[in-house]
């Protein structure tokens, strides 16, 4: 079949469902992924020919894309930083949001500096994986309650070739750590069960809701417990950096100043939302 037959046939089956503009994204990716065509590829080629044994896996994602199954847990793969993630339903998908978070945490590190790093709720773990990768002289530790979570984020660890401690443990009961950090980062879970209507279906029916949601009545019981947590385990001069609830950015600031943070700074993220907290330790 013609690729450009099979690119109609995405629009056909998908365009109800997607803007028309992410069809043609899902189209490109998809070619890419599994034929490893490049996305100019119809310009070059209009009559480029796709062989009848590859046509399988160009329509098996269609089917998938409209069941709503997020197109990087088709293809068990997201980009982060610069680096490739396994991802699948136990695990959030990374987000360009969090990638600014890592982006913030690196322009405050000398790359040379031998420091200690723990991420809070690591699921994939894209957060502490990139902050090994790109700070070599680092100590790099990553907490998550999710057995399945820490799964895949070893085998990330290990597909990217960096050295990180995993640790299975709540965040709620007070972990007894042996260490104190220089820097602790946490991206937890803090979408209030009142903000599901903005979500799409393809978030809410696949990745995991133990990652995504507090109640309405406790919406920062994370936030709470990591900065309580964080008191006691980071270093004088250290740092605590989270991602947060654009609506809440104001209260999980208060949660900083209560516990006597020092130079505390909410930051917007590229859409102008607040989206970053920073607080330091001194003592």
């Amino acid at each position: 079949m013609l690729l450009k037959e099979i690119k109609k046939i995405f629009h056909i089956e998908l365009d109800a469902m997607y803007p028309v503009e992410e069809v043609d994204s899902f189209f490109y990716m998809t070619i890419e992924h599994y034929l490893k065509l490049e996305r100019f590829i119809l310009a070059m080629q209009p009559d480029y020919v796709v062989k009848k044994e590859e046509e399988g896996v160009l329509f098996s994602t269609i089917e998938q894309l409209k069941k709503n199954v997020p197109i990087q847990y088709i293809f068990k793969t997201a980009h982060f930083m610069g680096l490739d993630f396994n991802v699948n339903s136990n695990v959030l998908i990374p987000r360009p949001e969090t990638e600014e978070l890592v982006s913030w945490i690196l322009s405050e590190v000398d790359i040379n500096q031998e420091i200690t790093i723990l991420d809070i709720g690591t699921g994939s773990g894209c957060i502490a994986i990139s902050l090994a990768k790109n700070l070599p002289k680092a100590k790099v530790f990553a907490l998550d309650v999710s057995k399945n979570a820490l799964e895949v984020a070893k085998n990330n660890a290990e597909a990217n070739n960096v050295s990180v401690t995993f640790i299975e443990k709540s965040i709620l009961e007070e972990p007894n750590l042996k260490q104190k950090f220089d820097v602790i980062v946490s991206n937890p879970p803090y979408v209030r069960e009142l903000e599901k209507v903005e979500m799409n279906a393809n978030v809410l029916d696949n990745e995991p809701s133990l990652a995504l949601f507090v109640s309405d009545n406790k919406p920062l019981v994370f936030y709470d417990a990591i900065t309580n947590f964080a008191v006691n385990y980071l270093v004088d001069g250290g740092k605590l950096y989270f991602e947060i609830n654009q609506y809440l950015g104001k209260e999980t600031k208060a949660l900083l100043e209560k516990h006597d943070y020092k130079n505390i700074i909410l930051k917007k993220d590229m859409f102008g939302n607040d989206r970053m907290l920073k607080g330091e330790i001194e003592n």
